[in-house]
């Protein structure tokens, strides 16, 4: 039914994670697809931003990404489970669903945050924005 699963996560946020990813590897297992786990940065190249940060910052903040979501994938998805990291930039919800696209992946697993930022009143949760605009089947997990 599923041959490739996307678990986007916050590096720096267990509860992105915590729960979803057991519920992401049992459906690995079961259907014998592959993980795609990926993470967001914010596009530090837009030129407003990008003047308050040194020139090399971007490059320097996937760099270090990348070896985060590589030690993430090595503690955290077993052996048997094929994983590939992605990491994408841009505004999360938007991000997810590009990659999603990118990668054409038959199912999207993410965890739902409860918690209630101002953010999230202005915007809305990501994972309610990726529910409603995805094209792919999303599971939440709460």
């Amino acid at each position: 039914m599923y041959s490739k699963i996307m678990l986007p996560v916050d590096l720096n946020e267990e509860s992105s994670w915590s729960k979803a990813l057991p519920t992401a590897l049992t459906l690995c297992r079961t259907f014998g697809a592959s993980l795609h786990v990926v993470t967001v940065l914010p596009d530090y190249r837009m030129p407003m931003v990008a003047s308050y940060f040194p020139k090399d910052f971007a490059k320097k903040a996937h760099v270090a990404t990348t070896d985060a979501l590589h030690a993430f994938i090595k503690a955290n998805v077993p052996d048997d489970i094929q994983a590939q990291s992605v990491i994408v930039d841009g505004s999360p919800w938007e991000a997810i669903i590009k990659a999603g696209k990118k990668l054409d992946v038959d199912l999207i697993v993410m965890a739902s945050h409860n918690k209630r930022k101002f953010v999230d009143y202005v915007l809305g949760p990501n994972a309610e924005h990726v529910v409603h605009h995805a094209k792919m089947s999303v599971m939440i997990v709460r």
